[in-house]
């Protein structure tokens, strides 16, 4: 539904520290599904681990919350999509298994929570129907 570029005029962020690749589902909102492939030219493989690489969770939970950010930008009117979306909370993240090279992470987050400027979600990061990763997390936009 949005690719890469569409994303790109969502979100401030860039390489290397764009992690979303694809939405392919977006309930605006509500509900939304995002896709980041998982590739060895990422710079963090280079010392995480060499020999062994391993997506670091912080930046398996950093793809969740800019699915998230996608989601609330994608449900505010013109004046909010002015601001830029600040994480504020990471709550009950777990890991499951290990994310790699070659892997597409499949990032599914529902909104839970959408009061005064606050949005709640709670994230789920899939490898095929494997889940990997999970955490409830929050979000406001500001200038």
């Amino acid at each position: 539904m949005l690719d890469v570029n569409e994303i790109m005029h969502i979100l401030p962020h860039r390489y290397p520290f764009l992690l979303v690749d694809r939405i392919i589902e977006v309930e605006p909102g509500k509900r939304i599904v995002g896709i980041k492939n998982v590739s060895i030219n990422e710079p963090h493989f280079q010392g995480h681990f060499p020999g062994h690489p391993v997506m670091p969770g912080v930046l398996i939970v950093e793809a969740m919350a800019q699915v998230g950010g996608i989601s609330a930008y994608l449900a505010l009117d013109a004046e909010f999509r002015k601001k830029v979306c600040y994480f504020l909370s990471i709550d009950n993240a777990r890991f499951r298994k290990p994310v790699v090279p070659g892997d597409i992470l499949r990032l599914e987050l529902v909104t839970t929570m959408n009061r005064r400027g606050i949005w709640g979600f709670n994230g789920k990061a899939y490898v095929e129907d494997k889940l990997v990763a999970e955490a409830d997390l929050k979000a406001t936009f500001a200038d």
